[in-house]
């Protein structure tokens, strides 16, 4: 394994002695260095060059990466991973263009200068819009790397109320970020929704809503030949099986959940109304 794809697998940062432990050598590392392959960022602390340049800025204010920015060192789910740089600053003022979060109170990285992560997820939730919030804080809690009830317990009176109202949609499993998203939006639409419903000839499905539509999200791998043909032969199932069925993509789910919501209301209303009845 060459040493970037290495440090790939630890989100672009490793200490030297794992990575003497995976089997590089002193002297691999440091002619990568001299290539311009990696970076020392400090004694003992390699990294890709991409990720070099904000854990550099962060020692160099004597902060801890924080919020969205610490996403990537704990490989939380992120819907946009762009945007100003977020920082817990020390003693000297974040640098211009950041933006500053509260001093954390618990523990930070063992050896980068990063927060811990439930100062990253408290901070994330009283920073980010509520659905980039909501999936770090998902991706966190279904590892079973921190608690809902911790977080909630941590975020104690009205200024908190909004961070708290995000809480409330973690689920106890997602598949994936679309489905999230989805449950968010149908529940925020007052539908009835239970997922990963175990449907007879058809199997799992993510969605079913009012227990008479079933709703799949579908990500990348959905386009694959083997997966299309999989997914049609669910599809007839479900309706063989006298439901009705929906399925959303990322653009769906991602970019356009207000239309995609009308689509599932619609639908219940014909059916409401007999719509789909036989003639």
């Amino acid at each position: 394994m060459e040493i970037e794809a290495f440090l790939s697998t630890r989100a672009g940062v490793a200490r030297a002695s794992a990575l003497q432990g995976a089997g590089f050598t002193r002297t691999a590392l440091g002619k990568a260095v001299a290539a311009g392959r990696i970076v020392r960022i400090r004694r003992g602390v390699y990294s890709l060059p991409r990720e070099a340049g904000v854990f550099s800025l962060a020692l160099h204010h004597n902060a801890l990466l924080t919020c969205l920015s610490a996403a990537p060192t704990y490989r939380l789910w992120t819907l946009d991973g762009t945007g100003p740089l977020h920082l817990s600053p020390g003693h000297k003022a974040a640098p211009p263009g950041a933006l500053s979060h509260g001093r954390c109170l618990h523990a930070h990285h063992p050896w980068l200068p990063v927060a811990g992560l439930a100062d990253v997820l408290i901070h994330a939730l009283r920073c980010l819009p509520e659905l980039e919030s909501l999936v770090m804080v998902q991706c966190a809690a279904q590892r079973g790397d921190i608690t809902v009830e911790f977080l909630r317990r941590k975020l104690p009176g009205n200024r908190n109320a909004r961070a708290r109202a995000v809480l409330d949609y973690v689920i106890p499993r997602a598949d994936s970020v679309l489905e999230v998203l989805a449950n968010f939006h149908f529940r925020r639409a007052g539908l009835h929704v239970r997922r990963h419903v175990e449907l007879p000839g058809v199997g799992e499905v993510d969605f079913l809503i009012e227990d008479c539509l079933v709703v799949e999200t579908d990500g990348g791998t959905h386009l694959e030949p083997r997966q299309v043909k999989k997914d049609r032969k669910r599809n007839n199932a479900t309706v063989i099986g006298g439901r009705l069925g929906l399925r959303y993509g990322y653009n769906d789910v991602v970019n356009h959940p207000a239309r995609m919501v009308a689509e599932v209301l619609a639908v219940l209303e014909l059916r409401r109304r007999g719509a789909f009845d036989a003639r």
